[in-house]
């Protein structure tokens, strides 16, 4: 369970959200500039807060922000941090470091057979594991995605949140990367938050969808409910595409 309520203020917008996301895998929609990437960045613990924001976020009961007493954890792992993972389109790998020792990088404490069986796992799930000796530089924008997507997964954190994070692969194979990852997230019960402004990812996933207009959450529930009328806008573009 994710629980929201934030009021802040960035130039001329305006984010203002109470409410809470229960579902294990939450589709974040909305037009581009409704502001999914910065409530995704203030969940993760990124985005930096002004002295007049107000913030309160917590992920299973447990508060990692809460402006009111000066609570802000940062990203990841150790008890006394979020224990969250984010990737966004752009894959930010270390580029000094092999694919390998990046998916290892927030996993370095355990030891050398459970890291290497994490690194192994997380890599053949996005369909990377041919890519493991290799430098980021000579990744395409897709193969860095995909290794970037295996770092955020390979400490298994409580919460998962992917703004746009395989929007350089083609339909066929997004669509494949993620239903294995669904599959996986379940399995281990990691909630997922995912943004996106393409009604047809949304409508592909049986899940939760959260409706995000100018800074605001509209409205959250099943896809079909949610997103009636932009499925009724795509079917009507099908039909005259087909015509």
């Amino acid at each position: 369970m994710v629980e929201l309520e934030i009021r802040a203020v960035r130039g001329n917008f305006r984010l203002e959200v109470a409410c809470r996301f229960g579902d294990p895998w939450t589709v974040l929609f909305g037009p581009s500039g409704a502001g999914k990437t910065t409530l995704l960045r203030m969940i993760a613990g990124l985005e930096e807060l002004n002295r007049s924001d107000y913030a309160r976020i917590a992920v299973h009961g447990r508060y990692l922000t809460d402006t009111a007493i000066g609570l802000n954890l940062k990203l990841g792992t150790a008890p006394t941090r979020r224990s969250t993972g984010m990737v966004t389109q752009q894959s930010a790998l270390f580029p000094h470091l092999s694919v390998t020792a990046n998916v290892a990088y927030g996993i370095a404490h355990l030891s050398a057979a459970p890291l290497q069986k994490q690194v192994t796992e997380t890599l053949e799930l996005v369909g990377a594991s041919h890519l493991a000796d290799r430098s980021p530089r000579a990744l395409s924008g897709g193969e860095a995605q995909r290794v970037a997507l295996a770092r955020a997964l390979a400490p298994a954190p409580q919460l998962l949140l992917l703004d746009e994070p395989l929007s350089a692969l083609e339909a066929s194979a997004r669509d494949e990367v993620l239903t294995r990852l669904q599959l996986w997230l379940s399995e281990r019960k990691i909630q997922t938050i995912l943004v996106t402004h393409d009604a047809a990812d949304a409508l592909a996933t049986e899940a939760e969808v959260a409706l995000m207009q100018e800074g605001k959450i509209s409205a959250v529930g099943p896809a079909g409910q949610v997103l009636a009328a932009e499925r009724n806008r795509l079917l009507a573009r099908l039909h005259q595409t087909s015509a």
